[in-house]
């Protein structure tokens, strides 16, 4: 059976389905920035340095275990050379 496969039966429980639900955004954000540092050329070491942090906080950050603040989120983007003024949240109605 298909990693996608197995997705699609797992989700088909109601009870599985509004877990993921509810940790879909988290995901989503992690995944977003991963493209971020990787389109800015930086390893997570790399990133780690201009963040004057440690790589193994990058490494929890982008797999989505750790809470974080738009503080982090802001310095992250901006080590990867985008500025904080052009962070952009979209929300669904």
């Amino acid at each position: 059976m298909s990693l996608a496969a197995l997705k699609k039966k797992l989700l088909e429980n109601p009870d599985v389905k509004a877990e993921h639900d509810k940790l879909e955004a988290e995901y989503s954000l992690a995944s977003q920035l991963i493209k971020l540092r990787k389109k800015a050329g930086l390893t997570q070491e790399q990133l780690a340095v201009k963040m004057g942090t440690q790589k193994s906080n990058i490494s929890r950050l982008e797999r989505g275990h750790r809470n974080t603040t738009w503080h982090t989120i802001t310095k992250y983007a901006e080590a990867c050379g985008i500025p904080a003024n052009s962070l952009r949240i979209h929300i669904e109605e």
